[in-house]
Formats: structure tokens, sequence, C-alpha cells
């Protein structure tokens, strides 16, 4: 495996970099003041008015592979951008390169009907709207997707939809007018012909909001997590996602880029998380010499030296594979990948924090904000326990 990038994400890498040099990085505090000035619940005008200079400098919709739509980048292509931005928390929505609306995009490329495209994704992409993705359930345990008991039920030409979600990640935003729901669409059927993923405006009638969740106290306002009530809600039968059974289908094909995507944003956050941590501790002294020159400390560092490599690499390698043999025979490495790499940047954000002391505990940093967003990705897109599982049972399967 050759791992050198091409002259293209090399110049996009370097595009990329300088864009987050002078736009992103000198307004992260210009971004949060906004958060928590009036209503945190409204887009920040900050993100508002970066978005035309990203999308001027070409930096728009890279997520998208193989497809008119977008960059026409490769996920091998695709994963050292999505570290760069990962850096940063408002870095992925200024390119429009966010979750869940790049997962959600990709369906509607990727599954959507010519008159779903037009209607939802050609909005998504052009940044004008947002979208959530309603799957897991408070009801049942959401890491078997077999689980899911919400009900999408055909009455003539309409689907009535009844069910409980929660984790809608973005329904907070009040740009959020579509979702992608799962439901069951045949009790009867073979297990994994039960579930259909449908098209749901966030309007219709029957939708309650119930609250908005928090991840270790933090809201992630103006995206935020929705506990959302779907009651008799009737959409057309149009809206359904590629047929009736297929909602497996449309998730493995959603969740494959989606991890790479989640990963290599992770290593980005490693990597500042990490360089934090050596500027903190070059720059203070305690019993009489640098912080930087305590043993303990040195080997901390150069233990989070090699696991974000050791991450970065194997994410690659996975991303290598899906574009080569497809996400079925890389389904491994996948796994591995999410197992990997958000105890990797858990580990890295904890010695950051450690290193800044009381500070690191703080806003000051943003280490305590960044060390919850990865304690969250050791469950969002399937628990550390549901992916070691499904390694194991690859790994025996081949002494039998």
């Amino acid at each position: 495996m050759d791992f050198e990038y091409s002259d293209k994400v090399k110049q996009l890498q370097k595009k990329l970099t300088a864009f987050m040099d002078e736009h992103v990085y000198p307004n992260e505090k210009v971004y949060y003041k906004q958060i928590d000035e009036g209503d945190r619940w409204q887009p920040t005008a900050i993100i508002e008015e970066l978005k035309p200079k990203a999308r001027a400098e070409g930096l728009w919709n890279l997520f998208l592979p193989e497809n008119p739509f977008g960059e026409g980048l490769s996920n091998l292509e695709y994963a050292p951008l999505c570290e760069i931005m990962g850096r940063s928390p408002m870095a992925p929505e200024v390119f429009n390169c966010s979750a869940p609306d790049t997962g959600n995009m990709e369906v509607l490329a990727r599954y959507g009907s010519d008159e779903q495209k037009e209607k939802w994704l050609k909005p998504l992409l052009d940044g004008k709207i947002r979208s959530c993705f309603s799957m897991t359930e408070p009801a049942v345990a959401s890491s078997d997707a077999t689980n899911i008991q919400s009900s999408i039920v055909r009455d003539g030409d309409s689907y009535v939809i009844n069910g409980h979600k929660w984790w809608s990640s973005g329904a907070g935003d009040p740009r959020c007018k579509i979702s992608i729901f799962m439901g069951k669409t045949d009790p009867t059927a073979p297990i994994h012909k039960q579930q259909s993923m449908i098209l749901v405006p966030m309007d219709a009638p029957g939708i309650r909001i119930k609250r908005m969740l928090t991840v270790f106290g933090y809201d992630h306002a103006p995206h935020g997590h929705g506990e959302v009530t779907f009651e008799n809600v009737r959409v057309p039968v149009s809206n359904l996602l590629l047929g009736e059974g297929r909602g497996f289908e449309i998730a493995q094909g959603r969740l494959g880029p989606g991890r790479i995507h989640h990963c290599m944003r992770l290593v980005g956050l490693a990597e500042r998380s990490l360089e934090t941590m050596c500027k903190r501790v070059s720059s203070r002294v305690a019993f009489g010499k640098k912080i930087s020159e305590q043993g303990t400390i040195r080997a901390d560092i150069a233990t989070h030296r090699i696991e974000i490599e050791q991450s970065r690499l194997l994410t690659l390698k996975a991303a290598y594979m899906m574009d080569t043999v497809g996400n079925k025979t890389a389904r491994a490495e996948i796994a591995m990948i999410k197992v990997i790499v958000p105890n990797m940047a858990l580990r890295v954000i904890d010695s950051a924090i450690q290193a800044c002391g009381g500070g690191g505990v703080s806003q000051e940093f943003e280490l305590a904000a960044a060390w919850a967003g990865a304690r969250t990705l050791r469950l969002a897109d399937g628990p550390d326990e549901v992916h070691r599982e499904a390694i194991a049972k690859l790994e025996l399967r081949k002494y039998e």
C-alpha cells in the first residue's frame, strides 16, 4: 500500500491548512462567544460568514467520493483533509462537511430518487438546510439495530410513521428540515429485511422535540441532540429510500465512510491536543525545572506520538481498502479503527488536561469539551463492544 498523498490532495491540504490558519483558529473564541450570547439555538454569524469564503476557495463538499456533486475524492484522499478539519469544532460546518449531513447527503446521492435529490440533496449540498438521522431509541438496546421498534406503515399513497427516537443529532438547529428515519415496514420479514429508511420533513404534523440531550453537560448548541417523538406522521410513499426492507443495506453504505470521517477528525483532535500539551509543559516550571523535562511527561508525549501515528495509519488502511475492495471486505479494519481511535484520542486529551492543570478542566483550552466529544464516539456508530465482537468473529472464522 502506498499512502503517499497525490498532488491533488497535497494542494487541498495546503489550501485547507491556510484557510484554517487565516479564518478558523482566529475565530474560535468568536464562535463560542456567539453561541453563548442570545439564543443558543440559532446559527452563529461567524460560521455563515465563513461558508462563502470556503466555497470560493473550492473547499466545499469535499467528502463526496466519486460523485458529480462533490470534489470526487476517494475515502483515502478525503481522510487527511478530514483530519485537518477535525482540529477545530467549528471547522467541518464551515466546509459543509459536518455530521450527520455528510452521511445523509451520501445516502441521498447513492440511494435517493431524482425527486429526492432535487428536493433535499441540492439544498443540503448548498448549505441552505441541515438534517438529522433518527435511528436510536430510548426503549431498546439500539446497539443491536434489529431491536428498533418504530413503525413505517403503508396507507394508500402515504406511509404513517410512529416512533420514539433520541440522539437525533442536529435536530436542535432551526435549519434542520429533514430527517432520515429508520423503522419497521414488515415485522414478519427476515430480521435484516424488516427495517426501512424514509425521509421525514421536520415540520410534518405529529413531530415533537421533547428535549435536547446533553453530553457530559454540554448541549452542543446550536446543533444539539434531540429526543423526538413521531406520532402518526404522514409522508408520501415517494419519500421511502430505495425500497421496503432495505434499511440495513442503506445503513451499511452510510456508516462505512462516516466511521472514516469520525476517526480522522479524532486524529486531528488528538494532534491538536498533543500540541497544546507540548506547548504548555515547555512553558511552565515546577520543582526547579521545566515540566517538559520531567520523565513521566516525556514518556506520555512519546507514547501519544506512537499512538497517533498507529491510529492514522490504520484508518488510512481502512479507507484504502474501502476504495479498493469495498466496505464488506474492509469491515474488520473499519471496526478496528472505531475501537482504537476514540480510545487513543481520549488518552491523549486526558494527558493534555493533566498537563494544563486547572485550566485543562475549564473552558480555557477547550480540552474538557474535546474529551466529552471523543468519549461520545465510543458509542456513536456502534459501541466498542459491538465492534470487538465483530472483529473476534472474523478472526475466529479463519480457524474454522
